[in-house]
Formats: C-alpha cells, sequence, structure tokens
C-alpha cells in the first residue's frame, strides 16, 4: 500500500501543476465535439502514449469552467498502487479539491488492477468521470465487462494533417503561390515526421520517438502482458513498421524469428491493443475470409524514421496510404463505420479502403501517390471501375498528389482530391 501522504503530495503537485494550464494556446481537435459533460456515462478517452490524450480532457474541462479534481496514476510514485488504494486516493481528492466536486479526471487509470470497480461506485454516486488509457483493454475487457455500457468512447490519435497546420502556423486557406508552396511543404513534413504533438516543437525527434517506443513497449505491453522475450516484441515491432501497410505474413515472420504462430499473433495483438499499430482487415461478405490477410499500419508515420535500426526510404506513396487510413478512422468512428481493403484473388483489382455501414459499401477510397503518367492513371481508376461493378458502389474518390478535379470514365463519376486538400476537409 502507498502512504496516505505520499498521494496527497503527489495530487497537490498535479493540482497545481493543472491550475496554471493555458487551454487556449492549445490546438482544438475535433474530438472535443464528442464529449458528454451532462451524462451519466464515463467519459473514457483511449489512443496510444503521447496522443494528447491528457490535454485534451484538460482542455474541454476548462474551456467548460467545470471545476474538477485531477489524478495522475501514471506518476512513478504511484506505480505501485493497489485497488486497495484507490480509497485513500479519493479521500486525498476529497481533501484537496473538497467533499462537493462532481468531476474527476483520472489519467492512465488502466495501471491499477481492479480500477473498473473504483470507477463504478463513483458512477452510482453520481460523480462525473474522465478516464484516459493507452490500452484498448481498457475497453475491450474490463470496461465492457464491468461497465456495461456506461461510457463514452473517444478515440485520440496524434495530430491530423489540419491540426499540424494548425500547430505550425501553416496557412490552410490561402490561395497564394506562396501559401501553396508552404502547405507542400508541410504535407511532406507530416507524414515524414509524424504528428505526435509534444514532438512538433522538438529537434530530437529520433531520441523522443524511441523513448515513446520503449514506454509503449515496457509499460503497456511488457508489463501488464507478463512477456518475458521482450527482444522478440522489438523485432517484431520493428518488422511491422519498415513493412507499414503491407499484409502480414505470419509464416514468413514465423520462420525468421523462431517463434510459434500462435505466440506471433497474440504479440501482434498486443501491439494493436497499445495502439502502435491499426489492422486492416480483408473485405468479405464471409466471415472467415474476413479474419486472414490482415494489413498492418502505423499510428502514426513518424515511427518508421524516427527510431534506432531504421533503415526507412522514401515510399511516399505508402506513407501517404498510412496517413489516409487514419484520418480514415478518424472520420469513420463518429458514423460507426468500418473500414476494409478489397483484394478478393491474388490477380484481382485492389482497392485500398472500401468504407461500409454494416454490410452496405458506402464509398470506395483509392490512394496513389503520383498519377501523372497515363499508365498510373489507368491502374488506379480500372481499378475502382472494376470494384464498383463487383461491390455496387458509385461513390469513388481517388486521393493523390495531384489536383483535385471531378472526372468521368463510361458514365461514372470519379472524384480526384489532392492528398493536401483531402486532409484539410
Amino acid at each position: 500500500m502507498i502512504e496516505d501522504k505520499v498521494i496527497l503530495q503527489v495530487l497537490a503537485e498535479q493540482k497545481e501543476e493543472k491550475e496554471n494550464y493555458k487551454p487556449q494556446q492549445w490546438v482544438s481537435r475535433k474530438e472535443e465535439s464528442l464529449f458528454e459533460f451532462d451524462s451519466k456515462l464515463a467519459q473514457v478517452v483511449i489512443g496510444v502514449r503521447r496522443s494528447g490524450k491528457s490535454t485534451l480532457c484538460h482542455k474541454v474541462l476548462k474551456e467548460h469552467k467545470i471545476k474538477y479534481a485531477y489524478a495522475n496514476l501514471d506518476d512513478d510514485r504511484m506505480v505501485n498502487m493497489q485497488a486497495e488504494d484507490l480509497n485513500t486516493l479519493l479521500s486525498c481528492i476529497y481533501q484537496l479539491y473538497g467533499t462537493d466536486v462532481k468531476y474527476i479526471f483520472l489519467d492512465e487509470i488502466q495501471n491499477v488492477d481492479g480500477w473498473h470497480l473504483f470507477v463504478n461506485r463513483l458512477l452510482r454516486t453520481n460523480i462525473h468521470i474522465f478516464v484516459t488509457g493507452s490500452n484498448a483493454k481498457l475497453l475491450s475487457g474490463e470496461l465492457s465487462t464491468h461497465l456495461t455500457g456506461r461510457y463514452n468512447e473517444i478515440r485520440l490519435y496524434p495530430f491530423s494533417f489540419s491540426e499540424y497546420c494548425v500547430y505550425n502556423k501553416v496557412d490552410t486557406i490561402s490561395i497564394t503561390t506562396k501559401a501553396e508552396a508552404e502547405r507542400k511543404q508541410a504535407f511532406m513534413e507530416y507524414i515524414n515526421e509524424g504528428g505526435f504533438p509534444e514532438m512538433q516543437s522538438l529537434r530530437n525527434k529520433r531520441g523522443y520517438i524511441q523513448s515513446l517506443l520503449d514506454a509503449v513497449l515496457q509499460k503497456d505491453i511488457q508489463q501488464r502482458f507478463n512477456i518475458r522475450n521482450i527482444e522478440a516484441l522489438k523485432k517484431i515491432t520493428y518488422m511491422l513498421i519498415s513493412n507499414a501497410c503491407q499484409t502480414i505474413n505470419y509464416e514468413e515472420m514465423s520462420n525468421l524469428l523462431d517463434m510459434t504462430d500462435k505466440t506471433l499473433k497474440k504479440y501482434v495483438d498486443y501491439l494493436q491493443q497499445a495502439f502502435l499499430i491499426q489492422l486492416l482487415p480483408k473485405f468479405s461478405f464471409k466471415s472467415r475470409e474476413r479474419i486472414v490477410g490482415e494489413k498492418a499500419y502505423l499510428v502514426d508515420t513518424g515511427l518508421e524514421n524516427n527510431r534506432n535500426y531504421s533503415m526507412a526510404g522514401e515510399n511516399i506513396g505508402w506513407r501517404l496510404e498510412n496517413v489516409v487510413y487514419i484520418e480514415l478512422l478518424r472520420r469513420c468512428s463518429k458514423d460507426f463505420q468500418d473500414i476494409y481493403y478489397y483484394k478478393p484473388s491474388t490477380r484481382a483489382k485492389e482497392i485500398d479502403f472500401v468504407v461500409c455501414n454494416q454490410n452496405k459499401v458506402e464509398e470506395l477510397v483509392q490512394v496513389a501517390f503520383d498519377i501523372e503518367k497515363q499508365k498510373a492513371f489507368d491502374r488506379e481508376t480500372s481499378a475502382l471501375l472494376q470494384v464498383s461493378e463487383d461491390l455496387h458502389c458509385n461513390n469513388l474518390t481517388l486521393i493523390a498528389f495531384s489536383p483535385s478535379r471531378e472526372i468521368e470514365i463510361n458514365g461514372k463519376k470519379i472524384h480526384i482530391y489532392s492528398a493536401i486538400d483531402w486532409l484539410l476537409q
């Protein structure tokens, strides 16, 4: 157990720190509109470490002038906190914030086993709870089991390109030659360096990303799942990062790492739960076919360059595809849409993203960095037209580093978007 005075000291320091925050200086995030302040549901923000979850919660609470208590459970002095310490934590919160406090923000709550019982108790006493976590298990396991729908899930990713431009004061409106050049430069920097908020003002981006990777692998995976072979986990992580946007070849990876297929899939699942990678399933109306041939994407393209032993090449087309997928996840989550890729056979034409509402295909999205050459243009548009017939969908989108326009081929319209224009929508 942790001594009362230690918990009180930590909370007092955190209270003093939060009172000096100036949210008006922070970048607005689209996810701010997803909070339900008067709801009886726990507001749960999940996402990869350092994506800005804590900042987001502080910002919305302060801007709505809500008096709230704050406890960051990721503090090193709280690392050994147990379920029996949580009542002491609540007592210390009352001492610092008063017994009439109605909003409590618990940061990185998944670090404490049995936390869900504590949150459930607070919800029953009509206290509004804000919770953050860096592991999907927060929802898929404990939360969904023990709160049974009593939570509002908000997923947060690193900065979108639009938010990146706001942070770096890039003009996204003017149509002057200078402004367009600045946007193109910002776009290339974004797809290469990534959008982790804290990293934007740092010169040593490699050191930052490496420390982030180490923290995720050790705290969110190794400690949580009692993994002994951390080196194998690191090798799997680096292999997936180096092969982003590709189908995971479990057999090949198992042979290279001398690891069973079952263990390998378990480790990949851990990486997904920690939000380092996002898996994209294959489109099929048959459930058996949807669970094989998954592709792995990175939560942020900055992971490719800014880490130890990186041999990443330009691969701008893949980086753009990765950025588009994460942006689709942002946009589709609020409408409860699902995303797949389409390739029914090795010889069939492939579509990068199929956006669905349940079993209805609503949009086909193809991504290509360069479509200026006729051969590349024909390849991408013919794939859209063919799959449009296969899946009975006429909402066709082609995203490229090319001017935005609308074309018509064989009576079907294809919306071609400049990658910059589409990301800034």
